[in-house]
């Protein structure tokens, strides 16, 4: 396909997609799942029109899908609906750590057992597989600032962290692969610098950065004569700024953005007076956001991280759309064999829902929320990302042949299992309030 060709057919995409959003809504399929059957479709699987190969493209993909998950984690943390005290973020702390440690453990533990793989390239596929997805979730996910539901904070605020705690198994996975900067010794360098520093840096550079952006900001909108300010840029810029500081630092940048959406959020709230409740949520956001969308003016709290959200959500949803599409131009369901489907089956059914539960034990959780949260651990475009990144690091090819082939056809299961039961769940067994 030449470039005239990408052009119509994302921009045909768009323009259904635009169209049709309330007959998607209401139709047991996802935005996903449909550009996941287009590309499927196009790809080598039917008419072969859209043929990308991920080995030779593994450099466009990374940056394609660190742009997108950068944004998308900008959008999750502006939306977290509490400030970070360890009494709201007990759940998702335990899930983005205990429980992907022990899921990469588990999916190492059955690569290395079941299929065969050397043990740091089993470690490698927990790592690229763990993490949940923060861009194709969005249907499990907190939909708009003040939503309070328990189970959507959960799992987005996993989302926003796991980006960060899973890129030190894809580390060690590959210094004990042979590669990485010193691989005699990986193991104490490992553990200090891509744990601890690594972890520490990028939560302090996010909060100082979203903290200070918000100050900033507010100050020059009190000031008289008041300033106009891009919000949009702003954004932007932020996420910028704080990864770029992170990379040269050698702190894990995906974790970073996503704090400093969350310091940049609750420190524009803290600046405005927003009242708490008892169990810490903010209740003005929530009538700021019903106001603003019920205004004839559609006017909006005047706060980088509300007036720049529309403008993310919109490049989330397209990033969606192209990288979902790009997925489905590289499966050929001919070429789909056990392994894939063995390690799909192991991941949704056991290795997730053991991880979260023992990661969850002891808390204040309900089992109803504990087994829904086993089962929303959407793979997507995080696992591609890691892939490709893996594969840039100097991955052999056979090894890097075949984790792209069990990689990619879990994420396209994933899309598909737990699209089709995301709506019919959600309804059920955890129907929103009205």
């Amino acid at each position: 396909m030449n470039t005239n060709h990408w052009f119509l057919l994302v921009g045909l995409l768009m323009l259904a997609r635009g169209m049709a959003a309330t007959t998607i809504s209401r139709s047991p399929f996802t935005s996903a799942m449909v550009y996941l059957g287009f590309g499927i479709v196009l790809g080598p699987t039917v008419f072969n029109i859209l043929d990308f190969d991920p080995m030779q493209q593994s450099d466009l993909l990374e940056v394609l899908t660190e742009i997108a998950i950068l944004i998308s984690l900008f959008s999750a943390g502006i939306k977290m609906p509490v400030p970070f005290k360890l009494r709201h973020w007990d759940a998702p702390l335990r899930l983005a750590w205990v429980s992907m440690t022990l899921t990469v453990a588990l999916v190492a533990a059955f690569g290395f057992f079941v299929l065969g793989l050397p043990l740091g390239a089993g470690i490698l596929l927990g790592g690229i597989l763990a993490p949940t997805d923060p861009v194709l979730a969005t249907d499990v996910q907190v939909r708009h600032a003040g939503d309070k539901d328990q189970l959507r904070f959960t799992l987005t605020c996993e989302a926003g962290m796991n980006d960060g705690s899973a890129f030190p198994f894809v580390f060690l996975g590959l210094a004990m692969l042979g590669m990485g900067d010193d691989p005699g010794a990986w193991h104490w360098r490992w553990f200090m610098v891509d744990v601890v520093w690594a972890t520490g840096a990028a939560v302090a550079v996010g909060y100082l950065g979203g903290t200070l952006t918000a100050r900033l900001g507010w100050r020059l909108r009190i000031i008289k004569p008041r300033h106009e300010i891009m919000d949009d840029l702003v954004g932007l810029g932020l996420i910028a700024v704080v990864y770029g500081v992170s990379s040269l630092i050698h702190a894990w940048g995906f974790l970073a953005v996503f704090f400093a959406a969350v310091a940049l959020r609750q420190t524009e709230l803290m600046l405005a007076g927003a009242p708490k409740d008892r169990q810490g949520m903010l209740e003005q956001d929530v009538a700021k956001s019903a106001a603003a969308r019920t205004s004839e003016t559609h006017e909006v709290p005047m706060t980088v991280s509300t007036e720049s959200l529309v403008f993310k959500e919109h490049l989330e949803r397209l990033s969606e759309l192209t990288l979902v599409l790009l997925l489905g131009g590289m499966i050929s369901l001919h070429d789909m064999d056990w392994d894939a489907l063995w390690m799909a089956v192991f991941l949704f059914f056991i290795a997730r829902p053991v991880s979260v539960f023992l990661g969850l034990a002891g808390s204040d959780t309900s089992m109803r929320l504990r087994s829904m949260t086993a089962w929303f651990g959407v793979r997507g475009i995080g696992s591609i990302y890691y892939l490709m990144y893996a594969i840039g690091q100097g991955l052999a090819p056979d090894l890097a042949q075949r984790l792209t082939h069990i990689s990619l056809f879990v994420i396209m299961l994933s899309i598909v299992v737990h699209g089709l039961s995301v709506k019919p769940l959600m309804e059920s067994v955890w129907p929103r309030r009205r």
